[in-house]
């Protein structure tokens, strides 16, 4: 459980050091100049902390999602060592739909800062 919590942690920090990186707020010539240079850049803070949100939540499920799952599997295998090759094929085809979900979330995260 403290792993879990580490992780958390991290996943956090790197988020908001994501988020600062948009923060900067670059000089311009004019208060309606500065004004826009603000709202801009609120704009790539903002699609910086939502990308990071998506990616670090995506990433931090799957991974205990992961983690759960090859717990029960090492567990079944234990039990029922004659039911080894079901229960490996099944472990890795969920360990691949998680994969893609997080894979899905990477990509949906790229989408918001390139695209939106």
């Amino acid at each position: 459980m403290k792993a879990i919590v580490r992780l958390m942690i991290i996943i956090g920090m790197a988020a908001m050091l994501l988020s600062m990186m948009g923060m900067q707020v670059f000089a311009a010539e004019g208060e309606e100049a500065a004004a826009v240079s603000v709202q801009a850049d609120n704009v790539v803070s903002g699609k910086a902390i939502a990308a990071a949100i998506a990616i670090g939540l995506a990433a931090a499920a799957g991974a205990v999602g992961m983690g759960i799952a090859i717990a029960k599997a090492v567990d079944g295998i234990a039990r029922q060592p004659e039911a080894e090759g079901k229960i490996r094929t099944s472990l890795m085809l969920g360990l691949v739909f998680i994969e893609t979900a997080i894979i899905y979330a990477l990509i949906v995260a790229i989408l918001v800062i390139f695209v939106l």
